[in-house]
């Protein structure tokens, strides 16, 4: 199918603006321009022996040129690690990592503690403190805009879950060296616990995921220690049972990741 090009007659009116132009040979120029490169040369060159569009780029050309060289680049926009951390997470490690030295002094001071160590006691449990803070409605006041952004979903909730325990894990693991309790007595069951509030909370919300499995935690190990001095379902035969929980819990993550790019479903 040939292209019919307008003459070079009815380009230069259209250039120079004629108002005798028909309608139809009017929009019949313009609808081929949209599709036609070599027509709109032509329309440009037209275009540049009209007196009236040389005077409007002349003056144009100079008003910008002193703005132009005037201008300076924009600043470089900082990058925050808002993909890693919350502002609202400083409190609530700085807490979780106050609360571990609590539990040091206590071992070290109080004598009934010798059946059931605070270190082991608390240490499991405390990261889902920071959990929560890390992705949660209500805790984190810029939830929203972050919920609806792109890179939103499971991979921003792993890395400020990875911030987490990189800070509260070794301090842990201090309070372990210095209260004697071994360390996988205490890191299985701790990231057994966060890998099961993650998946959880692709069906509940995080924060409703962390606060449940925190009431667990007392009801299941917390109270009988505290009534009976004795632990349960912290002795190095429930290892396996904790291993097994954590492979368990990382399988329903990656199964739901999808159920996480949704603000509702955290």
């Amino acid at each position: 199918m040939s292209v019919e090009h307008p003459s070079d007659r009815l380009v230069s009116s259209y250039a120079h603006g004629d108002t005798d132009l028909p309608a139809d040979a009017l929009w019949a120029v313009e609808a081929h321009l949209e599709q036609c490169a070599p027509c709109r040369r032509r329309l440009a060159g037209a275009a540049a022996e009209v007196p009236a569009v040389t005077a409007l780029l002349t003056a144009v050309r100079s008003d910008l040129e002193p703005a132009l060289d005037r201008s300076t680049p924009a600043p470089r926009r900082r990058r925050r690690p808002t993909a890693w951390a919350t502002p609202v997470m400083g409190p609530w490690l700085a807490m979780v990592i106050g609360v571990s030295v609590v539990a040091v002094l206590l071992d070290r001071t109080a004598g009934w503690t010798s059946g059931a160590p605070p270190v082991l006691l608390l240490a499991p449990v405390l990261p889902l403190a920071g959990v929560a803070a890390a992705w949660s409605r209500g805790l984190d006041p810029a939830f929203e805009l972050t919920a609806v952004t792109p890179r939103a979903g499971l991979s921003l909730l792993l890395r400020r879950t990875a911030t987490v325990l990189a800070v509260i894990l070794p301090v842990h693991l201090v309070a372990g060296l210095l209260t004697g309790v071994a360390l996988a007595q205490w890191l299985l069951p701790s990231l057994a616990l966060t890998a099961t509030a993650l998946a959880l909370g692709g069906v509940i919300g995080v924060g409703r995921a962390t606060v449940a499995l925190g009431a667990l935690w007392t009801v299941a190990v917390l109270a009988p220690a505290a009534a009976l001095g004795r632990l349960f379902l912290l002795r190095p035969e429930h290892l396996p049972l904790w291993a097994l929980a954590l492979a368990a819990a990382v399988g329903v993550v990656l199964a739901r990741r999808r159920s996480y790019t949704t603000p509702t479903s955290l």
